[in-house]
């Protein structure tokens, strides 16, 4: 039986994992500087804090590293706080499990207020339990223990909750934790879509996928998963 999910936020219920893609270029543009070819996929690799290295050292920027980080970071809290959207199917998604009576929770490494106005504002935010981040944890999702926080909060065990994932190592890390895993596609995500595929449970190229498929799902002879 499910009884819990677990949601990761970038690349499965927000689009947003291209802004961390166009961050760099957002901010040069917007200082009235012309990016520099394959910005984009350098500092796409890179911390905030190499990023803001790269940038100053790139363009001879005037301002010290820990502005350029707090301009970045101002650029992320406007796109998640009026810009970013749902991914297509996931209110449909949070209602149906809600309705079966499945436990949300959120698992990200995004900031907590940034999480929190954007399922606000989409109006996701009410079917969720619990939202717990990799900053509040003190650990990176290589490490199972946002999974077994955000377990702990909804009250199941391992086995009876899904872990929605659009990252294969972060799909790993849930999966040998004992938790039952969905791969979701993202098309500006995971590069290995074939090691997500072949890694979880059940693998989405729609979150839509799920509810049109729910009754396939639930059926215990195909060996599938089964929503209580």
């Amino acid at each position: 039986m499910i009884r819990g999910a677990i949601f990761d936020l970038d690349g499965v219920l927000l689009d947003s994992l291209g802004i961390w893609y166009d961050l760099g270029m957002r901010y040069i543009l917007g200082m009235g500087m012309e990016p520099v070819p394959g910005m984009s996929e350098t500092l796409f690799s890179m911390s905030m804090e190499q990023g803001a290295e790269y940038l100053k050292r790139t363009f001879s920027l005037e301002k010290s590293e820990e502005e350029i980080i707090g301009d970045l970071e101002q650029i992320l809290r406007d796109y998640y706080y009026k810009e970013v959207s749902a991914k297509e199917g996931a209110e449909q998604l949070l209602a149906f499990l809600q309705k079966q009576g499945v436990k949300m929770a959120v698992a990200t490494s995004s900031p907590r207020p940034h999480v929190m106005e954007a399922l606000k504002r989409l109006g996701l935010f009410f079917y969720v339990q619990e939202i717990i981040t990799t900053s509040e944890v003190g650990e990176s999702k290589h490490s199972p223990r946002i999974y077994e926080l955000a377990a702990h909060s909804l009250g199941f065990p391992a086995e009876e909750i899904l872990v929605f994932e659009d990252s294969l190592y972060a799909l790993k890390t849930a999966k040998a934790a004992g938790f039952r895993c969905v791969g979701v596609y993202d098309a500006q995500g995971e590069s290995n879509q074939r090691g997500l595929k072949t890694t979880a449970d059940l693998y989405l190229q729609s979150l839509l996928d799920f509810l049109e498929n729910w009754h396939e799902l639930a059926c215990e002879q195909s060996g599938s998963l089964k929503i209580m």
